[in-house]
């Protein structure tokens, strides 16, 4: 079970580097005035719509605004916290993980309906869009798994210590 945690937290990791950027850098544009960002990456994110034909960045619809509200307020801190969490092996990984795979699978579900059935969507634009559904199932799996706790033996036994014994 530990190396299929930690394959899980390797794949999740890149996810989440690649998440802890996005949100701040290229989907606050959409809610944020513009003059809050720096010329470049208002160039890249221009250069990322005309490249992909990202139709929901370009006219972003009401549903897709309070997506990124989402995205922002509840998704990227959990980025965070996940990101610590990995690299310092903290217990509580696997509750904030399922909450970020919840609500990034469900975000990503409405996307994926739109995508699909507007039929606007090019084969790049969905290429894009789908690993992060596919982050938001590998993160609700992560936050099943059990927490692998390390066996710490005091003494001679595995058991208690005489310290951390109840006293009659």
């Amino acid at each position: 079970m530990g190396s299929a945690l930690k394959l899980f937290n390797s794949v999740l990791f890149v996810f989440f580097l690649v998440h802890a950027l996005a949100p701040p850098l290229i989907g606050a544009q959409l809610l944020l005035p513009q003059a809050l960002f720096p010329d470049i990456l208002i160039h890249f994110k221009n250069q990322y719509i005309t490249h992909s034909g990202d139709y929901l960045m370009a006219e972003p619809p009401p549903f897709f605004i309070g997506l990124l509200w989402l995205e922002l307020l509840l998704q990227w801190p959990l980025t965070l916290l996940n990101l610590y969490a990995i690299s310092t092996a903290k217990s509580w990984l696997h509750t904030t993980c399922l909450i970020y795979g919840v609500s990034l699978f469900s975000a990503m579900a409405a996307i994926a309906a739109e995508l699909i059935g507007s039929q606007r969507a090019s084969g790049i634009l969905l290429t894009i869009y789908s690993p992060f559904l596919v982050l938001g199932v590998f993160a609700m799996l992560r936050g099943l798994l059990p927490h692998c706790r390390k066996a710490t033996t005091t003494g001679h036994g595995a058991g208690p210590s005489i310290a951390t014994k109840k006293k009659a």
